[in-house]
């Protein structure tokens, strides 16, 4: 490590410590030409995949454009900043964890998806008509038509359940 004061080559560690989070490690340094401490922080650096867009473009992962567009699905919907928040930090999670250098917008896009169809119903069609293009009514229909599909499973589910209660 390079000393910040002389950029001397030669530097030693006096010192070593793990934060008290644990997600860092501080080291206390001399330098062996001029004699000045400093310190340093060693930190993991996860990177998000590059997003190769429709176009065939690069750019880079921005959270602000993915909680910008998430806002603009739950605008005016009763979902808290928390759960926004979590749902932004399951899309990262999942996209680190990947491995992939590079990710296309349109998994992407299915994240958010996911995430929002477990947030808010209408957040989630207001999503999707964007997202999906929809050209007409019938398309939003067959989206409403899921979550009805899904509740009357979830309805034969407990009923079921019930059922088995009672014979035992």
């Amino acid at each position: 490590m390079k000393c910040p004061f002389c950029q001397h080559e030669d530097t030693q560690v006096l010192d070593t410590r793990a934060s008290d989070e644990g997600d860092s490690i501080r080291r206390r340094r001399r330098c062996g030409n001029c004699d000045k401490r400093f310190t340093t922080y060693e930190r993991i650096e996860l990177a998000m995949p590059a997003i190769v867009k429709k176009n065939g473009s690069r750019s880079e992962f921005e959270p602000a454009k993915l909680r910008a567009s998430l806002m603009l699905a739950l605008r005016k919907r009763p979902v808290s900043a928390d759960a926004v928040d979590a749902a932004i930090h399951r899309i990262e999670e999942k996209l680190r964890s990947s491995g992939e250098r590079e990710i296309i917008s349109g998994q992407i896009g299915e994240l958010v998806m996911r995430e929002l169809r477990r947030l808010d119903k209408i957040a989630y069609i207001r999503f999707a008509s964007v997202y999906r293009s929809f050209e007409d009514v019938a398309e939003f229909r067959v989206v409403a038509d899921e979550f009805d599909s899904d509740r009357k499973s979830l309805v034969t589910h407990a009923i079921s359940e019930k059922i088995i209660k009672s014979n035992q």
